[in-house]
């Protein structure tokens, strides 16, 4: 018998927006560092970075290669391209997929190797084997078969294997998406769906910008604290959902490229803080 997975939905998202008080500044609302794009594929850090600011954050970091850094800057110029501390890494985003970590990027070893919790997409999911931080990996279907072979098990039992023999929080995107934690013995496994409301979500760059949305909400909520995996789980769930409120808006005139998927954020969030 298939296993019912419980939807996560407004109300349980509302819960984990953190909203800047007075005495916050661009420090204590966290700090998220980015390491994405690429010569081949540099949009797809402009793509994180605009998400990830939209989504309500303190300060971005964006340590990737020079291409991509020139036009994350001509896009959002408050975006910081020096090092320094960080609450939270979105690492993979555009980049080449390897199994090694680039030389070159010494900012994606400190991601992989230190204690801040780092969101994996895309092209980091190659080099998975090198992160010791508490991570958030969110594959598509190939990306995950990749790393996890399928065998036949349904997608809620491949996700639960996927998060156990990777020690991962699993978010495997599409149009129902599922997010779940490896299995405590204490705790049991925290495993979540939620469900897009438009499938115009299948199109390049909108995983992008999802990965944004993510690591934005866990660097908010890292700021002096490491999350436990249900706690990263939690905010990832909160992302999926966010994003799909967030392309429900772009897409109220029709099919929507992603970066309007991103501009859309600041009215989801806003909606969702104010939820009822």
């Amino acid at each position: 018998m298939k296993k019912q997975i419980r939807e996560w939905g407004a109300a349980d998202a509302a819960h984990h927006i953190r909203v800047p008080g007075p005495q916050d500044n661009k420090y204590s609302h966290g700090v998220l560092g980015v390491v994405t794009g690429s010569q081949k594929y540099p949009g797809a850090a402009v793509l994180g970075v605009e998400a990830a600011h939209r989504t309500g954050i303190g300060m971005v970091r964006f340590l990737g290669d020079k291409e991509p850094a020139d036009l994350v800057l001509a896009r959002r110029p408050e975006t910081v391209t020096i090092s320094g501390a960080v609450d939270a890494w979105l690492v993979g985003s555009g980049m080449e997929s390897t199994p090694d970590l680039n030389p070159e990027l010494p900012a994606l070893a400190h991601a992989a190797l230190g204690l801040q919790p780092v969101v994996v997409d895309a092209g980091g999911l190659g080099f998975l084997g090198h992160v010791s931080a508490p991570a958030i990996i969110t594959p598509h279907q190939g990306e995950l078969e990749r790393l996890i072979p399928r065998n036949g098990a349904t997608r809620e039992e491949w996700v639960a294997t996927a998060a156990d023999q990777l020690g991962v929080v699993v978010v495997l995107k599409g149009h129902e998406s599922l997010i779940a934690t490896p299995e405590e013995t204490a705790g049991g496994r925290f495993q979540v769906k939620v469900t897009s409301h438009t499938s115009w979500l299948a199109t390049a760059g909108t995983g992008d910008v999802l990965a944004g949305i993510i690591a934005a909400i866990v660097a908010t909520h890292s700021v002096k604290r490491v999350p436990s995996l249900q706690e990263l789980a939690e905010f990832a769930a909160t992302g999926v959902f966010l994003h799909g409120k967030a392309a429900e808006q772009a897409g109220e005139d029709g099919p929507f490229p992603a970066l309007d998927v991103a501009e859309a954020l600041g009215q989801a969030v806003n909606e969702l803080i104010n939820y009822e």
